[in-house]
């Protein structure tokens, strides 16, 4: 089986690496250029920052690409200057290379997540296994290691947690680890679903999460928190959905939205007191509801 390939020269590598990734990009690659000048040393699990990089997005070899070329052009922050290369590539084991350069990843104080091969430097830490799959989220992105040093801060001891477009479930997964006593993940692809519940069964809380399709989700009683890392957009049209998921003086944390699009965010979710943290671009807004 060949893959299809589109590659793109950017200044802002994390934006395009979303983009991809929300467009049904199955791996994503950020790489130096051959002529680029690196910045910054980036630490683990950051995005290696240099004047400009190359994104190489893998696609299955029957994808429409138009859809990412057009959120590129309209999304990338330089989007009106770049033309995506396409090229066929040969079929390999694309996990295998991933797992070969992951290592553990450490965020906040307390939380690790680390693929099941490498161990973790500290005997304290709450540890969450988890490979590269399919299903996007391995704490690698901006956006995820929001949502994650998020978690690892917030007291969680007997909760009921949503993660809403939980991708491979490490923000669920990560919660029950972190002592949160019930979590549901939901997303509208079947492979995130069975991703999640198989990362639960890896790391021993499948009898705390439950996984289901969208159409499926109940929120029932409510949630004492609510997690969404998707996209701006996604989370303005969610914002009723999410809000009436959300328990009186529950906790709500929302990312996968630049910076420039907290503001119009925020502005969908009235009764939450906001706070928000930004990490190379991306804007997490975490807050309480009022109500």
């Amino acid at each position: 089986m060949a893959w299809r390939q589109l590659s793109l020269r950017t200044r802002h590598p994390e934006f395009a690496e979303e983009i991809l990734d929300a467009n049904g990009a199955v791996s994503v690659s950020v790489l130096p250029t051959d002529d680029a000048e690196a910045i910054l040393e980036p630490g683990p699990g950051q995005t290696p920052m240099w004047q400009e990089a190359l994104v190489q997005g893998l696609f299955a070899d029957d994808a429409d690409l138009d859809p990412a070329r057009a959120a590129l052009a309209e999304l990338l922050p330089d989007g009106d200057g770049v033309t995506p290369d396409e090229a066929l590539v040969p079929d390999a084991d694309w996990v295998r290379n991933c797992l070969d350069s992951m290592t553990a990843m450490r965020f906040g104080e307390r939380l690790w997540v680390t693929p099941h091969h490498r161990d973790v430097p500290d005997d304290d830490a709450v540890v969450v296994k988890l490979d590269p799959g399919l299903a996007f989220g391995t704490g690698t992105h901006p956006t995820t290691d929001l949502c994650l040093r998020w978690l690892d801060g917030a007291a969680l001891a007997g909760k009921r947690v949503l993660d809403y477009g939980s991708g491979s479930g490490i923000l669920a997964v990560a919660a029950l680890k972190l002592g949160a006593r019930e979590a549901v993940a939901v997303d509208n692809d079947p492979q995130a679903v069975r991703a999640s519940r198989e990362n639960a069964i890896n790391n021993g809380v499948a009898d705390a999460l439950h996984c289901c399709d969208i159409d499926a989700f109940d929120a029932g009683t409510g949630f004492d928190v609510v997690l969404a890392n998707i996209l701006a957009e996604p989370l303005i049209a969610l914002a009723p959905t999410l809000l009436s998921a959300l328990r009186p003086n529950g906790d709500i944390v929302l990312a996968g939205l630049l910076d420039r699009q907290a503001d119009r965010v925020a502005a969908a979710y009235p009764g939450i007191d906001w706070t928000r943290e930004g990490h190379e671009g991306w804007t997490r807004l975490a807050g309480r509801s009022t109500n």
